[in-house]
């Protein structure tokens, strides 16, 4: 697996860094987050993600991702 292909799989639900909570489905939102990197989710745990993950801003900053 490249660099690429994981920057772009979902790093839900709570935005651990590489662990077992990651789904694996491609993130298609990414969620901005104060002095870290933006966490990049897939549709079902952008939810869990502006809830539960680390450093989210709030409002939520959410940027579609193609």
């Amino acid at each position: 697996m490249t660099d690429r292909c994981s920057a772009a799989s979902c790093q839900g639900p709570y935005g651990g860094e590489n662990g077992p909570e990651n789904c694996g489905d491609l993130g298609r939102f990414e969620v901005a987050r104060h002095l870290r990197a933006p966490l990049r989710v897939c549709p079902v745990h952008l939810g869990p993600a502006l809830l539960l993950a680390e450093g989210v801003l709030w409002p939520p900053g959410i940027i579609l991702v193609r």
